[in-house]
């Protein structure tokens, strides 16, 4: 069993974003307590209220403890100060009815593919649809929706200006891709990439949607957490590949979506590149990343399996030429609209 001085060293690895300072040097960890069940309490103490970065702190310390003593059941209790002014609503986000958290536990797993053509096929479906490219560090949206010579620009609504996006194919786009060189290494610590995603979430006039997807930067930090936290979450979509490398990573973002505190549902999973169909043997099925891991995962973790789809040269094709292959009326579109129906029909449920 992990003793509290095991959990004190690990808590030295967990730094405040702002600070610099690990929670123990920083006076953020005010106690810790382990049962004799192994159960292990702790107690986070932040100076000011609504600390942006409270819920990544604790929630990165809960993991990291978990790592290290398996099976470990963790709580933690975060107290804040009393001061601080509450967050008002923008006038962007008013006519957005679903948000819908496109993310992954990994990289190159194709969220950024997948989350583009599951825009386009809700457009399709007859619904009004947005994309915001949260990926701060890998921003794909402008050319996968064709669009990176956009050039943005402001309107002013009750005297605050707002971006106005990209549109594309019938979808909305705006992504942190229009304001950098994309040959440009964006070397952004946690802080400033979290407040530059939160400019694109406040201050983009989306007008009425039905639907907002937000292509989330891969795996579980600050940028991942403080989306959940900033924005009223219909849900979230888990994408995976069937590797066993990468469904272990996508439990961990369920665990963070799921987290007391964010407390956003998992609508599904949704393996990608599940088999190779070559476009001369159409009906044969080549399993080169393994056969059916995400949806095996899914099932263990008690989610909803979205679906499947497979490994086709078209799809990587459509999306170099910023021509989403869900436009089209392929058997490759299908894959998509069935996932579309899904989600739509649990959305509703929820609502």
């Amino acid at each position: 069993m992990i003793t509290r001085e095991e959990i004190v060293e690990i808590l030295k690895g967990i730094t405040h974003p702002e600070t610099g300072k690990d929670v123990v040097e920083g006076g953020i960890l005010q106690e810790v307590t382990v049962e004799e069940g192994g159960k292990i309490h702790l107690t986070l103490v932040f100076r000011r209220r609504r600390d942006p970065f409270a819920k990544s702190v604790a929630m990165r310390s809960k993991l990291a403890i978990e790592a290290a003593a398996e099976g470990a059941e963790v709580e933690i209790l975060i107290r804040e100060g009393e001061d601080a002014p509450k967050p008002r609503q923008h006038e962007g986000m008013k006519s957005v009815k679903n948000i819908i958290a496109v993310a992954s536990g990994k990289g190159g797993v194709g969220k950024s593919t997948v989350t583009a053509n599951l825009a386009v096929s809700l457009h399709k479906l007859g619904y009004k649809v947005g994309v915001l490219d949260a990926d701060i560090y890998g921003p794909s949206q402008p050319k996968l929706f064709g669009v990176e010579d956009f050039a943005p620009w402001a309107e002013s609504v009750d005297g605050l200006d707002y971006i106005v996006p990209a549109e594309s194919n019938g979808v909305k786009v705006n992504s942190i891709g229009f304001y950098i060189n994309p040959e440009d290494a964006l070397i952004w610590r946690g802080p400033m990439a979290t407040n530059a995603l939160k400019q694109l979430i406040n201050q983009t006039l989306w007008g009425e949607l039905d639907f907002l997807l937000i292509d989330m930067p891969p795996g579980t930090g600050d940028v991942q957490i403080s989306v959940a936290e900033n924005l009223s979450l219909t849900g979230a979509i888990i994408v995976s590949t069937p590797q066993k490398v990468a469904t272990a990573d996508v439990v961990r973002g369920m665990k963070m979506f799921e987290a007391e505190g964010i407390g956003v549902p998992v609508l599904g999973v949704v393996e990608n590149m599940a088999y190779f169909s070559p476009a001369e043997l159409p009906n044969n099925r080549y399993y080169i990343f393994g056969k059916g891991g995400a949806r095996e995962m899914a099932e263990k973790e008690g989610v909803d399996f979205l679906g499947e789809i497979p490994l086709i040269q078209s799809i990587a094709e459509n999306s170099d030429n910023g021509t989403p292959v869900a436009l089209g009326s392929s058997d490759e579109e299908k894959y998509y609209a069935d996932i579309c129906r899904k989600v739509v029909s649990k959305v509703t449920k929820t609502c």
